[in-house]
């Protein structure tokens, strides 16, 4: 009859590596240096400067989500490769790391979530400030009730020169920035009004109720999504822009780049 040892054994046995998410000092110190391999670090920040990390950009509740999007970032580092088997360690009911999964490492789990804050033009931690207020307005909505919202990020210029105001833009002379608190507060009181929002690289805010207007046609969004995310799509086909959009209909944050779908979020999740 086998044994609980068994089966710990039998979760590590022949892996390919080991890949410890946002481990505590303690946990990185006792493996953060086995004798066959370096482990892969997953966490939002790096404070044991391991040599193998891989930027998490949001802290997923999800285990599941966290892993994939995990090793996403693995494989696109070298870190890993398909066909790998890894041992995952997380922490799952609290800060200590309770959780091991086996996982095979398959190009399916390229979902674009790693490149989307690698590869922009924008700070990551600028897309990362917009995504957690399209979280909490998904999450909270608007007085209780569905709103929804479109943030585009980066190359504020081009998109700008691809868009006109809808209303007087609160944001002409000012100098404030994404992920101030405060500033959050209002980008989520005004995100009732029509018109997306336009932050720069650094993540200032540019503008407010601005029609964006490129040119949907070539655009592919799924079927049963309107006309915020066909203006999200093509004014990332049209400049080096992110956009973030919440539904109002569906409640889900999508991210477009590149013309393209690469991310869907449901916030209840985060």
């Amino acid at each position: 009859m086998g044994s609980l040892s068994d089966l710990s054994e039998a979760l590590v046995a022949d892996i390919d590596g080991l890949v410890l998410f946002s481990p505590s000092s303690g946990h990185h110190q006792q493996f953060g240096s086995l004798d066959d391999d370096t482990p892969v670090v997953v966490a939002t920040e790096n404070p044991f400067d391991a040599e193998r990390f891989v930027e998490l950009p949001l802290e997923f509740d999800d285990v599941q989500d966290r892993i994939r999007y995990g090793l996403e970032g693995a494989m696109e580092h070298g870190f890993v490769e398909e066909g790998d088997v890894v041992a995952c360690s997380a922490a799952t009911f609290g800060d200590n790391p309770d959780t091991l999964v086996r996982v095979r490492v398959d190009e399916g789990m390229r979902s674009g979530v790693y490149a989307l804050f690698a590869e922009s033009r924008a700070d990551p931690s600028v897309i990362r400030d917009v995504f957690e207020v399209a979280i909490e307005l998904g999450k909270k909505g608007q007085k209780g009730k569905p709103v929804g919202a479109l943030f585009t990020v980066g190359d504020a210029g081009k998109v700008m020169n691809k868009s006109r105001p809808l209303s007087y833009n609160p944001f002409e002379k000012s100098h404030v920035h994404v992920g101030d608190p405060i500033v959050n507060v209002m980008l989520k009181e005004f995100s009732r009004l029509d018109g997306a929002f336009v932050i720069s690289d650094s993540g200032k805010i540019v503008s407010a109720y601005r029609y964006l207007e490129p040119s949907a046609e070539g655009v592919d969004i799924p079927k049963g999504l309107g006309a915020r995310h066909m203006a999200g799509g093509a004014i990332t086909r049209d400049t080096n822009a992110t956009a973030i959009v919440l539904s109002e209909s569906d409640g889900l944050v999508r991210a477009f780049k590149g013309g393209g779908l690469i991310l869907e979020l449901d916030p209840e999740d985060y």
